[in-house]
């Protein structure tokens, strides 16, 4: 599979990642190698990965603890110390092996440790290939709030090997598949009916459909690297969806909630909204909302829950000016950034959400 090429970061595909990186340790003197993983990829992924490496540099890992909680100032702090108390210098490269807590605190610590060391990225859940690992956003959360503090900063390269979507339970498969699935609403009509019929969809042959929404998201970022106007299209599902999402983390008495899972009921309830303003027809939102219930079945939101979560939408990285900014749909591909949406109307959508 032939790799994605960009000024900034470009993105290898199975074989080609180990060629590509392989080459990259060999052409840069690199004084050491560190491995950051969490709990999950240590034991899955790390393995199959040290088997392709062909170096003579010291290698060292550093591992952190597996899930959301962990993407923290604090873990990073725990990081950044690991890597002076190990003799980390300029010269070093970190490579980030997981999913996308490890790819998001790990770029951020490679961006700000001593001023910036190379890293490369090598996601191994379907959610970091697709989205997470690629476009050079890095960060972690504040106060249970997501993505608060960070940087745009782009790795040395991207590494996608499919082989370790075998490692992953089904349902981090389906969470990463969310953001295929939005892949298709924001940009093409034709790519959302193919993977909106999931029935059909092969996990064994899915490298097709990952390469196509590398594809997307690149061609967005490379026209906005940082997120000015039309990279905001790529949050379509979030404001709500992070909202959501953020509220049943900090939640004790609530399941879990896997970030996908909060993005599908974010863009059934957003494509309710744009069928509200007249942007979006009934009809693309009966299609929307059956297509994801049918995939991810109905998440549980009491109305008691609703003041909360709508709070929580003013920490949403998009607002300005006092406003809350929605990504909406003019139709299936045709997505209209930095849209006000009245409070009524939110709490419109979350009874639309319970009762469809």
């Amino acid at each position: 599979m032939q790799s994605i090429e960009n000024n900034a970061c470009s993105v290898h595909f199975n074989e080609n990642c180990y060629t590509s990186l392989n080459k990259l340790l060999k052409k840069n003197s690199f004084s050491s190698i560190f491995c950051l993983v969490d709990t999950n990829s240590s034991q899955y992924c790390l393995p199959i990965f040290l088997e392709k490496l062909s170096t003579t540099i010291k290698i060292e890992i550093i591992e952190i603890g597996s899930g959301e909680i962990f993407k923290t100032i604090e873990t990073c702090s725990e990081v950044w110390k690991a890597l002076s108390d190990l003799g980390a210098d300029r010269k070093s490269l970190l490579i980030n092996i997981g999913g996308g807590v490890v790819t998001d605190l790990g770029g951020f610590v490679a961006s700000t440790f001593k001023r910036g060391i190379a890293y490369v990225n090598v996601p191994t859940t379907l959610l970091a290939m697709v989205d997470a690992s690629v476009g050079g956003k890095t960060g972690v959360d504040l106060d249970g709030l997501k993505n608060q503090v960070g940087v745009i900063s782009n790795g040395e390269m991207v590494l996608i090997d499919s082989v370790f979507l075998n490692t992953l339970p089904a349902n981090q498969l389906k969470s990463g598949y969310a953001e295929i699935l939005k892949h298709g609403l924001i940009d093409d009509i034709n790519y959302w009916k193919l993977v909106s019929n999931f029935k059909s969809t092969k996990f064994n042959e899915i490298d097709e459909i990952i390469y196509q929404s590398v594809l997307i998201k690149n061609k967005v970022v490379l026209e906005d690297p940082y997120e000015n106007g039309l990279r905001k299209v790529l949050n379509f599902g979030h404001t709500l969806g992070h909202a959501i999402e953020t509220y049943f983390i900090n939640s004790t008495n609530l399941g879990e909630l896997l970030h996908g899972e909060a993005i599908v009921i974010g863009m059934i309830m957003e494509s309710f909204i744009s069928n509200k303003l007249k942007m979006l027809t009934y009809e693309d939102l009966k299609t929307i909302s059956q297509s994801l219930i049918e995939i991810y079945g109905k998440v549980s939101i009491s109305r008691e829950y609703e003041s909360d979560i709508i709070s929580l939408l003013k920490f949403d990285k998009k607002n300005s000016h006092g406003n809350i900014n929605f990504v909406l749909l003019n139709g299936i591909g045709k997505p209209k950034i930095d849209c006000n949406v009245p409070e009524n109307l939110i709490k419109e959508a979350f009874k639309f959400y319970n009762d469809f």
